[in-house]
């Protein structure tokens, strides 16, 4: 197996290895490694945050920092994982759960999904005249009817 350091590694993998570290040399943040995986960019906190609740409430405690909080919704939704398994680095299961829980039931989610699709639509992002209709029939078998069927044990 080869080394990083071996001097046969193919050019492509050594000189993408060197600009990473030439970057990380010069005091500037190296564009691989600072983004996680099912993080929000910032362009996309940037639309996102105007439609979100205030997170400092007029009263009562702050709360905690709803884009970590979102990444983290983000994570289990897109991992399918279950809550138990967040990483703590989106903060306390409870708190990132019943956020979600609380959002849906206030309506936020779908707010925010009308108000996208608005801005979308203000910029001619959007073609309302492609739809999409699932047609599909799946034909089930007899038995999955619940049907009795004849000389059927007990029936």
């Amino acid at each position: 197996m080869q080394s990083r350091s071996d001097p046969f590694l193919p050019t492509c993998q050594r000189s993408a290895r060197a600009r990473l570290q030439r970057v990380r040399g010069r005091g500037e943040r190296p564009h691989i490694g600072d983004v996680k995986r099912y993080a929000l960019t910032d362009a996309q906190w940037r639309r996102l945050e105007p439609l979100l609740p205030p997170e400092r409430p007029r009263t009562g405690r702050p709360n905690h920092d709803h884009r970590t909080i979102l990444n983290g919704i983000l994570w289990v939704l897109r991992t399918g994982a279950p809550w138990r398994d967040l990483p703590e680095r989106y903060g306390p299961v409870g708190t990132v759960s019943s956020r979600f829980y609380r959002w849906r039931q206030s309506g936020l989610w779908q707010r925010v999904l009308e108000a996208l699709q608005a801005q979308a639509d203000a910029a001619g992002l959007l073609d309302w005249d492609l739809h999409f209709v699932d047609a599909s029939v799946v034909r089930a078998h007899q038995h999955a009817a619940g049907a009795r069927r004849s000389g059927a044990v007990g029936g």
